[in-house]
C-alpha cells in the first residue's frame, strides 16, 4: 500500500494555495463606484440649468411641470403683441413725386418793357447775377430831374445859412431887429426841410432805376423763362389775357423734396423727423438719405390721404423735379444723426 499513500500525498493542496485572490473583485467594485459617481455628477440639478431653460428659443414647448408651477403661482401669460421692427428696417414704402422745396417767381415792381433777358430755361444762375433788364429811359430822366432839384435845394440851404449868420451878427450889434433874426432862422429851417424832401425824391428815383435790373436772389437754376425782349410786363394783372406778371422762375436744385400721399391705414407708421431712403424710379440703383420734413395738418377727405413731404439730403443730378421716386420709411435708429436738419 505504500505506493497508494504516496499518490494521495501528491494530490493534497498546500494551505496557502487554497485561498482565492481578491484583486479582480476589488477592480470590479472600483469600476462600479466610478460609473456611479459620474452618473450622479451629471444628474445633480444646477442653477445654470434653469437659466438655460429660461433662455430657450420662443418656439420651444414648455414642460408640463413648468406649466403646473405657472398655474399654481397664478401668473397669467402676457398678451400677444407684434414684435418691434429692428432699427433701420423698412416699415412702409410709398411712391411720390420729386419737387423743389421752394420755387421763386421774379416779377417787376412797376410797368415796363423788357429790354434784355440773359438766361434760358435750364441755365444755372448765381446769387446777384443779372437776369433781366427793363427799359430805364424814364427812370433815368426822373433821376436826373431829382438830381437837379437836389442841387438847387442844397444851394438854397447854403444861402439861407449865410443869411442867418449875417442876421445873427447884426442883431448882436443892435442893427437889425429881433424879428428879422427870427425870420432868417425860420427861412433856414424851411430850406433844410425842403432839402430833406428832395433828397427823398432823388433816392426814390435812384431806387426805381435799380429796379430796372432784375437779379437772382439765390444760387439755382432757371425753371421757366416767361418773357422775351420787347414784351410789356406789370407787377400784377387782374383777369387773364393781360401783360405778363412774372419774368422767370427759379429754384435751388440742392433743396429737393418728395411729395407723397399717405393713406389713413399707414399714418401710424409715419412721423416728423423719421429717417427715410429715397430712390428715383428712373434710377433705382441710386439711393439717398432723407427725413420727414413736413406733415400736412389737414387730410384730403375725398382721397382719404394725408400729404407728407420728405426732404432729400445731398441730392444730385439724378433727382429730377416732377419725376417719380420711391420712399422707404425706416424705423428709428437709436442715436441716429439723420434726424437733424443739415
Amino acid at each position: 500500500m505504500p505506493p497508494l499513500n504516496d499518490a494521495l500525498d501528491r494530490l493534497k493542496m498546500e494551505p496557502g494555495s487554497k485561498r482565492r485572490s481578491t484583486k479582480p473583485f476589488l477592480a470590479i467594485f472600483a469600476g462600479i463606484a466610478a460609473v456611479t459617481a459620474v452618473t450622479a455628477f451629471f444628474a445633480w440639478p444646477r442653477g445654470s440649468d434653469s437659466r438655460r431653460l429660461a433662455q430657450s428659443s420662443p418656439g420651444s414647448t414648455p414642460s408640463a411641470s413648468a406649466k403646473e408651477s405657472s398655474s399654481q403661482a397664478g401668473a397669467s401669460p402676457p398678451p400677444p403683441s407684434a414684435p418691434a421692427p429692428p432699427a433701420g428696417e423698412v416699415v412702409l414704402t410709398v411712391s411720390g413725386h420729386i419737387i423743389n422745396r421752394d420755387r421763386i417767381s421774379l416779377s417787376p415792381r412797376f410797368l415796363g418793357i423788357v429790354k434784355w433777358i440773359g438766361v434760358r430755361k435750364g441755365d444755372a444762375v448765381t446769387n446777384g447775377q443779372v437776369l433781366v433788364e427793363l427799359d430805364d429811359a424814364e427812370q433815368r430822366a426822373k433821376l436826373a430831374q431829382a438830381a437837379g432839384q437836389l442841387t438847387n435845394a442844397m444851394v438854397e440851404v447854403e444861402k439861407a445859412r449865410l443869411d442867418h449868420s449875417r442876421m445873427t451878427a447884426l442883431r448882436r450889434a443892435a442893427v437889425e431887429s429881433e424879428q428879422s433874426a427870427d425870420d432868417a432862422r425860420l427861412h433856414l429851417d424851411s430850406r433844410e426841410a425842403t432839402l430833406k424832401e428832395i433828397t427823398g425824391v432823388y433816392e426814390l428815383a435812384k431806387t426805381y432805376l435799380d429796379w430796372t435790373v432784375i437779379r437772382s436772389p439765390i444760387n439755382g437754376v432757371v425753371l421757366q423763362k416767361l418773357v422775351n425782349a420787347g414784351e410789356l410786363v406789370v407787377p400784377q394783372s387782374f383777369g387773364g389775357g393781360g401783360p405778363s406778371t412774372a419774368l422767370v422762375e427759379l429754384a435751388d436744385p440742392s433743396d429737393l423734396q418728395v411729395e407723397i400721399d399717405i393713406g389713413e391705414a399707414d399714418l401710424s407708421k409715419v412721423h416728423l423727423r423719421q429717417p427715410c431712403r429715397v430712390s428715383p424710379e428712373a434710377f433705382p440703383d441710386h439711393l439717398y438719405d432723407g427725413y420727414v420734413d413736413e406733415v400736412s395738418p389737414e387730410a384730403n377727405r375725398q382721397k382719404g390721404t394725408l400729404l407728407v413731404k420728405v426732404r432729400v439730403l445731398r441730392p444730385d443730378a439724378y433727382l429730377t423735379p416732377q419725376l417719380s421716386a420711391k420712399v422707404d420709411f425706416l424705423s428709428i435708429r437709436p442715436g441716429s444723426e439723420l434726424l437733424t436738419t443739415p
